[in-house]
């Protein structure tokens, strides 16, 4: 079973790694779940992934304290402004436009609506 969680934790990496550079692809989510897997996978690969420098910090805002720093916000919201401008663009069906803005708006508020990490954290 510790393979899974490994194999799991890597893919989970890797995707996230991709989100940063693919702007549909959220880049924070796939950190906590590689988190969460390593940690029953590996706890030195667990311990490796909160201390890294870049990947780190967002995890552990996260986890000690709900919340999403300021910049990630800024950046997720324009990235999903930039997705929603290219299907405009496209000119995509109105219902695709429909669904899409409204799962837009809930994330959007979601991530609104989460505090920032107090000052010096992580």
């Amino acid at each position: 079973m510790r393979w899974i969680w490994l194999g799991a934790g890597w893919a989970a990496v890797t995707l996230a790694i991709l989100g940063i550079f693919l702007p549909l692809l959220p880049t924070t989510p796939f950190l906590l779940l590689a988190a969460a897997l390593f940690a029953r996978g590996s706890p030195r690969l667990h311990v490796w992934l909160l201390a890294h420098p870049r990947l780190g910090p967002p995890i552990l805002d996260w986890q000690m304290h709900g919340s999403i720093s300021t910049r990630a916000k800024s950046l997720t919201l324009v990235a999903m402004g930039v997705a929603f401008l290219i299907t405009l663009l496209l000119r995509l069906p109105g219902w695709i436009l429909l669904v899409q803005l409204a799962v837009l708006l809930a994330v959007a508020g979601f991530i609104l609506s989460r505090p920032g990490p107090p000052p010096g954290a992580a």
